[in-house]
């Protein structure tokens, strides 16, 4: 099926969060037809081991300090690789649409005429909670779920409505958030946020080497320094991520103030 990729088209390819058996059927498809392959460094190697050999690939990918590319320079790449005809991936860790920066990369590609579509990906939040065995919404306790990214420039504060994510009826996924975890416990506590709401730290999510650390909330710092090293890092916070939330002491609160039948 080659109608929906033809030179000179672009698609932003969700690659999951790294295990490369979560990578949809459509997202291996469009690497295989592929030209060239312009990916992250998040993009687990699994997933880049299915790129065909005659497929260029080419790493454009940024991690916290460490970056190969800057935004724009990935833009003009992308924009002369479609202009070129090549048949173009951008591969993504994650969910394209989930803090990947996408609109910028498509804004670059509608200015000089070239449509790029989105085949989506596996958020790493998502991942973590499957990997874990809990869901991030539960009657009850998780009746909202919140994306945050935790990432800013080195020296810069971390600017967020912290009243509104301190919500105790939520579940607040950072992401990118190893650097980022004192002033993310610091400000929802002060917010209101109860000190012991459970907070469960996801490190290499879906790999092998993946690391899934409950703790809550006033010792998410701590925990953090011990178990994150130097690894992409998710901070899942509520009451949902518990190890047995129906054993929670708001569930187990909310059942005994249950009216009886």
């Amino acid at each position: 099926m080659q109608d929906d990729f033809r030179p000179g088209d672009v698609w932003l390819v969700g690659a999951g969060p790294g295990d490369p058996d979560l990578l949809t059927r459509k997202a291996e498809r469009l690497m295989r037809t592929a030209s060239v392959v312009f990916y992250d460094a998040l993009v687990g190697p699994g997933v880049l081991a299915l790129i065909p050999p005659h497929v260029r690939k080419v790493p454009v990918g940024k991690r916290s300090g460490r970056h190969s590319k800057d935004q724009r320079s990935i833009n003009e790449l992308l924009v002369e690789a479609a202009l070129d005809g090549e048949r173009v991936v951008r591969l993504k860790g994650g969910d394209p649409a989930v803090f990947a920066r996408s609109m910028e990369e498509m804004a670059a590609l509608a200015a000089v005429g070239v449509t790029a579509r989105i085949c989506p990906g596996v958020t790493a939040a998502s991942a973590a909670a499957a990997s874990a065995g809990v869901s991030l919404s539960l009657r009850g306790l998780g009746r909202r779920v919140q994306f945050v990214t935790a990432h800013v420039q080195a020296g810069e504060p971390l600017e967020l409505d912290w009243a509104r994510l301190a919500d105790a009826g939520a579940t607040t996924a950072f992401y990118m958030g190893r650097s980022a975890a004192g002033e993310i416990s610091r400000e929802l506590i002060a917010a209101g946020l109860d000190a012991a709401t459970p907070v469960m730290v996801a490190c290499d999510v879906s790999l092998p080497s993946e690391r899934l650390f409950r703790t809550r909330l006033d010792l998410l710092p701590i925990a953090v320094k011990a178990v994150a090293d130097d690894s992409p890092t998710l901070i899942l916070v509520g009451e949902a991520v518990a190890s047995n939330p129906a054993l929670s002491p708001r569930a187990i609160a909310r059942a005994f103030s249950a009216p009886q039948d």
